[in-house]
């Protein structure tokens, strides 16, 4: 698997990080073990999670140093969602992310987390105390790289101006049905030197083209707690850029996941796409990617039919 640099860092992940939501929910632990085994075997090194899916982490943990050697594994987790609802069970203040970040090093059972991400901006909270436990962190050597995740544009460009810590990375949804941050965000992360990491890059599955005439009963939209997410990317809008994504497939002889992590992977900017499977066949299906390059033809096609428009001030005057 070709490897990208993060950002302006020195840091090289792979470029298809292994998404861990649903290990400890849809995804069994012995499950979770072929899968990671399969990721590294592909030659992946990026493996995502966050302390508010513990049990993600707990099985992550158990394989490092049995299924992984530690330093062949670059770690990603994240802290500020809630997880309970004392004092420092949630949000980004200094004592919450320091004691999430104690958490998962624990429930990692490792000594350093190689990019930790805030995972939301947290308006009750200064920016400057969250990301003073930033620096904290890293100059207590409990991490190595830090990011942010689902920021807006001038969110991210605030907190990478000012950070005294470095950023290097922001995770925000992006793919072909999802294309808002290319309004602003990924300017702002150009800008200032962040490589884009994309959760739901095959549009929490509608990519794929499953739900086309149904909701099939061993599928995600058919679970009541991601049902939801599905059922968001399911329009008139998006059954043309579905519709599109199967035709290029058919035309080149592979799958419509293929084609819509391969569109999102080159995306100018993106470093990887993050991509999570509940079984290990859907994880080679979207390993498989590794071997398609979009003709330009086709790429452009695609560009064409998910297109959004750009407003004042993205679109320039004239």
């Amino acid at each position: 698997m070709q490897q990208r640099h993060l950002g302006r860092s020195g840091l090289r992940v792979s470029r298809l990080a292994l998404g861990t939501m649903t290990w400890g929910k849809d995804t069994e632990p012995e499950v979770a073990t072929r899968q990671l085994t399969a990721y590294i075997e592909a030659g992946g090194t990026l493996v995502d999670t966050a302390d508010v899916h513990p049990d993600a982490e707990e099985i992550l943990g158990a394989l490092v140093g049995d299924v992984v050697e530690r330093d062949d594994i670059i770690i990603a987790t994240k802290a500020v969602a809630r997880r309970d609802d004392g004092p420092f069970g949630g949000g980004a203040s200094r004592g919450a992310l320091l004691t999430a970040l104690d958490g998962s090093l624990r429930r990692l059972a490792v000594d350093h987390i190689d990019l930790w991400q805030l995972h939301a901006w947290d308006n009750s909270v200064p920016l400057e105390e969250t990301l003073s436990a930033v620096d904290a962190a890293a100059r207590a050597g409990k991490i190595r790289y830090a990011g942010i995740s689902n920021y807006t544009g001038w969110q991210l460009a605030t907190a990478a101006a000012t950070s005294p810590f470095p950023l290097v990375s922001t995770q925000v949804e992006y793919s072909l049905l999802e294309r808002g941050v290319e309004r602003e965000v990924l300017p702002a992360a150009k800008h200032h030197g962040l490589g884009t990491l994309c959760w739901a890059p095959i549009g929490r599955g509608v990519l794929t083209g499953k739900y086309r005439n149904a909701t099939p009963s061993d599928s995600r939209g058919a679970s009541p707690h991601y049902a939801p997410y599905v059922e968001h990317h399911r329009s008139e809008r998006a059954a043309r850029i579905v519709q599109a994504v199967v035709t290029a497939a058919d035309g080149l002889g592979t799958t419509p996941l293929a084609v819509a992590l391969a569109w999102v992977r080159d995306r100018p900017g993106v470093v990887a796409p993050v991509v999570g499977a509940r079984d290990t066949a859907q994880l080679h299906a979207s390993l498989a990617s590794e071997d398609l390059d979009l003709p330009p033809a086709i790429r452009a096609a695609l560009d064409d039919v998910s297109d959004i428009e750009l407003g004042y001030p993205e679109r320039p005057l004239g």
